[in-house]
């Protein structure tokens, strides 16, 4: 027996987990649960389900979901901005909207402006019940916003590890190793004067990068400076001005890790402004999530750091501590080697 076509679709219809169930000749008790992503369904009923669905125009009521199941069926990504958008921020955000597309959860994405209070919104998403769980950036060592939530058992997962990272869901990047490699691809090179644009210091992965720079400098037997004046997420501008006036006081200086994307390029441009040359008279490392870098000057370092892989990783610890919180919480933190290293 074939199976039914999505009727056309009428103005004055709206499509119903009936109007599924009719179509795909299933019962509507199957067809809410396929659409729910329950683990019982298997995943061609769900495809197909879901595919009946979209054709047919079909959006689920979120309050009518609510009452029936107590949930919002929404991930809320509560997401730290800076003055420049970096590369990171906007590929994360694509990424994890993409893994959600074909769940039945969607995404709310919560900007923190600089000088906002980053534990307001995620009260407010708690205490307001807006959202199932929570995903966020920028984590600090004893993070309030990690404490919050476990003491609340309210799902969520971070980019960056806590203190107490054992006891959630994250995605981290090894910023101790990235900086590492950044300092020996350095060495390697002849460079002995380094110079480290570290993220904002009050975040995990800044003291992670600097402690990985400071412990491979030692052994190197090389010397190693800690930018206080300027940090990663700073604007081009500030960075730019800040390389010159460095480079000034300082001309030994040959090389640089950074951590960022943005900041890469400001200093690029600063020393360049002095006539100094990447690759000639000095080397930078960095880190980037789209490739860009070496399309503008190929003799930077670059160290890629997947973000889509980050993304999908985030969307799905955080359904599964969502629908299984009794469950060990998943968890990645992904290895930087050698190999990652690209440069002339």
């Amino acid at each position: 027996m074939k199976n039914k076509s999505p009727a056309p679709r009428s103005s004055s219809r709206k499509p119903t987990l009936k109007t599924i169930s009719e179509v795909s000749g299933m019962a509507v008790p199957t067809v809410s649960r396929a659409l729910a992503d329950a683990p019982d369904i298997s995943e061609s009923t769900k495809k197909k389900i879901r595919q009946i669905a979209k054709e047919l125009g079909y959006v689920p009521n979120r309050a009518g979901v609510g009452l029936r199941t107590g949930r919002t069926n929404v991930i809320s990504l509560v997401m730290s901005t800076e003055r420049e958008m970096m590369n990171v921020t906007a590929r994360l955000l694509s990424s994890i909207g993409v893994s959600l597309r074909e769940t039945p959860y969607h995404l709310n994405v919560i900007p923190i402006l600089p000088d906002d209070d980053p534990m307001e919104s995620v009260r407010y998403i708690v205490e307001n019940q807006t959202a199932d769980g929570i995903i966020f950036n920028q984590v600090r060592i004893e993070d309030p916003r990690a404490r919050y939530l476990m003491d609340r058992k309210f799902p969520f997962a971070t980019h960056g590890r806590t203190k107490w990272a054992g006891q959630h869901a994250y995605y981290d990047f090894d910023n101790f190793t990235y900086a590492r490699l950044g300092v020996d691809e350095l060495v390697r090179k002849g460079r002995r004067n380094l110079v480290l644009v570290a993220p904002p210091l009050d975040q995990n992965y800044a003291l992670e990068m600097v402690n990985g720079a400071k412990v491979a400098a030692e052994k190197q037997g090389v010397n190693l400076h800690v930018a206080q004046q300027v940090h990663s997420d700073a604007t081009t501008f500030e960075t730019r001005e800040w390389a010159t006036r460095k480079m000034a006081a300082d001309p030994k200086i040959d090389g640089f890790i950074c951590a960022s994307t943005n900041a890469t390029m400001a200093v690029v441009a600063g020393m360049e402004s002095l006539d100094f040359r990447v690759g000639r008279d000095f080397d930078i490392v960095s880190k980037e999530a789209i490739p860009m870098l070496q399309f503008v000057r190929p003799e930077i370092i670059v160290v890629h750091e997947n973000v889509d892989t980050t993304g999908a990783f985030l969307a799905k610890a955080t359904i599964q501590a969502i629908q299984n919180p009794d469950i060990s919480p998943m968890q990645c933190l992904e290895v930087p080697d050698r190999s990652a290293l690209h440069s002339l």
